[in-house]
Order: C-alpha cells, then structure tokens, then sequence
C-alpha cells in the first residue's frame, strides 16, 4: 500500500523560481526520497495564484488518490493560497528553499512565504488533531530529506492502520485486563479493526494441513535454526500452527494476528505456538502478538511500516537499577534475524514446569540480540497513546531468561538521556500495558512523528522520585 504525495507549487509572478531551477530540483528530490519508502509522487500542473486556484489544486489531490500535500514555495505566495489548503485538512506540509544569492534584490522571499504559511495554517485547522509539518533546506541537503524521509515513514504507517483489521485468535490471555481495547476506540484514533476468530478454527485449521505441506514447512525451519530438546512431534504441530494462522491471515485479510498462546492450546494440542509466532515473524513478516495483545500487533504494524520488518514483542522484566539496565525479555515469539548469534527451537521451559508432564509443551525460540543501538516502542491506551525509548543492547554478565533476550542500557529520549530507574518509573506511573515492541536502530524520531500525525499523546519519562506520582500523569 504506496504513499501518494500530491505536489502543489506556489509562487507569485513576480519572483524567479524558474530562473533558478527551483521547481525541478524539489520535483527530483522528493521523488528521490519517495522512492527509498515505497511511495510515488503526483505533480498538480498548474501554480495556484489565488484561493480559487488552490481550491482546484487540493481536488485534484484529492482525485489522485494523494495522501500527503507538499506546498512547494518556490517563491513568494499569497496566504489564500496556503489557507485553502491547509483548510482541507489533508495531512500537508510547507517546504522553502533558501535564497539563491544574498544581495541585490531579493529573488525568492519564501522563507517568508513559508513562515506566513505556518501561521496562517494555524488559524484555519486544529494543529494537534491535522499536523502541519514544515521544511526548509536545498533540494540536496541531507537535512532536508532525512526530515522529508521521516514524515513520508510516518504517514506510510498512519496508512498502514487505516482500515486495518487485526485477527483476534482466541481473546485475551485470562486475567490480563490491562491489554483489553476499546474496539470503538481504537477504530475511532487509528482505523484498526479488531476482529474474534474462535480458536477452534485455528485447531482444525492445523488438523486439516497435508502431511507433505507440514513436512515442507518443518524443513524451512530447520533450515533456520535447529531443534535442541523439542520432539519431532512437536516440532510437526508448530509448522501446523503457523501454517493454520498463515491462512487465517491470508483468507481474512488481517494485517496482524493476536492470539491467546495459553491455557488453550495446551489443552487441546498440548503445545505452545511461540515457535510458530517466530517463524512467521521471519518468514512471512507477518505481525503476531502473544497473550491476545492486540495493541502488541498494532504497535508491530507500525514498526514493520517505520521499519520494513516486525520487532520483537517482549516484557521489560528484572531491572538492575544499580547497573543502569533492563532486560527485555519474552519466552516466546521474535523474528530471528535480531539474533546475535545461532538461535535455536527448544521447548517452552514454563508452561507445564511444576507438573507431571514437566516442560514438554514446545516450542519456542531461544536467542540473545545483537548489541547496538535498539528502540523500544508501545501503542497505548486503545491507540490515543504512544511511548517510545532508545537504549542500547549490551551483552555481559548474566545471559538473560531463556528465551529473546538482551539488556538494555543507556536510555534516552526525545528529552535527553535517562536512567533505567526513570524508565521504571514511567512505566509504572502511565500504567503501560506490559509488553513492548523492540526493533534494532534508532527509530524514536519516526515513532514520534507518526504519533503527532495520529493525534495520539506522546507520554513523556518520568524521572525517578520518592512519594506517591503527581496526580498530573493519571
């Protein structure tokens, strides 16, 4: 699903954006950037002089499929111009190019067009509900296309929710209240449709895979990692597992899947799918949130559309305060291509531990991450709410849980660097849901430009302190 950026350019006659070649350098350069996020771009013809023309120019937009609206000043532009586009409420933005020459007469003056711009869009659209974004830069800065590059990432993930609907396979994990949506909530702040799936069709689904298809997919896996410890048997009823799911997504339509990984599964199959989640991370790309988490698969569709590729869907479990660090860690599911080393299938080590039967309910990954670098990203609040952090991934000391792994030091966010113990503290005193997506790289940056573009709240870190929380954060 390709963005669409909508060109408009703006100048009066009596400034020379032609002379300087204004108008084609933009063309190429968003065209450039447009390419590197999979989006294209459409060019109005014609340079709006007054509202009227504006008006014309946004329809035309509007009948090409346009997604975004780019307000070209190359030259000086009259306000009702800029006020009958940004009137629209299209997701816009406003670009000036600096001056070609800084003496004699000025040959431009769209600096001055694109501040006017700003603050005229101001008067005429709820900038908190219909962000404005504005860029000033030579069609050739690398400031200029980073900033271009990030807007166009984020809008690509804003699309990637519209109407998106999401496969509940079995509901919520029992008892875990704090990830329940509002389905009319969410519909209302992202587009997402959250949609029940019996977990039965899910069951007959693996009943019904041909032998040679499991046999096929078994092999695949293999081929990525080996078995250590998990039976032949149960390593047949994961392929069935993600093979059931993969049709459930594709014969629905679904972008992602949330599914209730237990008690079920184990009762009816005697298995745990975190394996099979895993593989379809990797394989297919296809978001799959554990516990019926279905704000983990919203959040994971828009790191795949920030991104290219799903993160890991994990707990920020056993903080070591004293060491500035966090392990994020989950006994099941993650793509294997964040591993650092050989990952390997192996069976659950928690589910059925303490019984008869013992941990025998495979399977699952078991892999630490590369260090680097990483993001840590959450969808809150049946999607009004976002919180995101960067940290980096260092290996030492003890491995971890078994399962996807790694410590997370050096945090920092949009505000500065920060310390494990405030982010402990931020995400106790917002009330996070408990699981988070990670993804390598630093992606704050998009992230938080994605959630002003949605309208949702950006909850900020809150620094460690004693006492009771403000009643401020509730």
């Amino acid at each position: 699903m390709s963005l669409v950026v909508g060109i408009i350019k703006g100048s009066l006659p009596s400034y020379f954006p032609e002379k300087y070649g204004v108008f084609p350098a933009a063309l190429a350069a968003v065209e450039e950037v447009a390419s590197g996020v999979d989006a294209r771009v459409v060019e109005v013809p014609r340079i709006p002089m007054d509202g009227s023309d504006a008006r014309e120019a946004v329809e035309y937009c509007k009948s090409n499929g346009v997604d975004f609206i780019l307000l070209v000043h190359g030259g000086f532009t009259m306000g009702d111009v800029a006020r009958e586009i940004a009137a629209s409420g299209m997701p816009m933005g406003v670009w000036a190019t600096p001056e070609p020459v800084h003496e004699n007469d000025i040959q431009l003056n769209n600096f001055v067009s694109l501040n006017m711009s700003l603050s005229i869009a101001r008067g005429v659209r709820d900038l908190r509900q219909a962000p404005v974004q504005w860029y000033f830069g030579a069609p050739e800065s690398e400031e200029f296309q980073t900033r271009l590059g990030r807007t166009l990432r984020a809008l690509m993930a804003r699309k990637a929710l519209r109407h998106a609907r999401v496969g509940v396979v079995g509901g919520l994990a029992p008892t875990f209240y704090n990830m329940a949506v509002s389905p009319d909530t969410l519909k209302r702040s992202t587009g997402v449709e959250p949609v029940h799936v019996d977990m039965m069709r899910m069951t007959a689904g693996m009943a019904n895979c041909a032998e040679d298809v499991v046999a096929r997919e078994v092999a695949a896996m293999l081929a990525k990692a080996p078995m250590r410890g998990v039976s032949d048997a149960h390593m047949e009823k994961t392929a069935r597992a993600a093979l059931s799911l993969r049709d459930i997504a594709a014969q629905e339509g679904f972008a992602g899947l949330a599914v209730s990984d237990w008690p079920t599964l184990q009762e009816v199959e005697g298995i745990h799918p975190g394996a099979a989640f895993t593989w379809l991370e990797e394989n297919d790309n296809i978001p799959v949130a554990s516990e019926g988490d279905v704000l983990g698969t919203v959040t994971q569709l828009v790191a795949r559309a920030l991104t290219g590729r799903v993160g890991c869907l994990l707990d920020m479990t056993s903080p070591q305060l004293e060491q500035n660090r966090i392990l994020m860690w989950h006994g099941g599911g993650g793509p294997l291509y964040m591993a650092a080393g050989d990952a390997a299938w192996i069976n659950n080590p928690m589910i059925g531990r303490g019984t008869a039967e013992g941990a025998c309910f495979g399977a699952i990954v078991d892999y630490e991450f590369s260090d680097g670098p990483h993001t840590i990203l959450r969808v809150a609040r049946s999607g009004t709410a976002t919180f995101t952090i960067e940290g980096d991934v260092q290996a030492g000391g003890e491995t971890g849980f078994t399962g996807t792994r790694g410590w997370i030091t050096n945090f920092c966010s949009n505000t500065g660097s920060c310390t494990a113990s405030d982010v402990v503290t931020t995400v106790m005193e917002h009330g996070l849901e408990h699981h988070y997506v990670l993804v390598p790289g630093e992606w704050s940056a998009d992230f938080n430009e994605f959630s002003a573009w949605m309208a949702m709240e950006q909850l900020p870190v809150i620094s460690a302190h004693d006492g009771l929380p403000s009643l401020s954060i509730a």
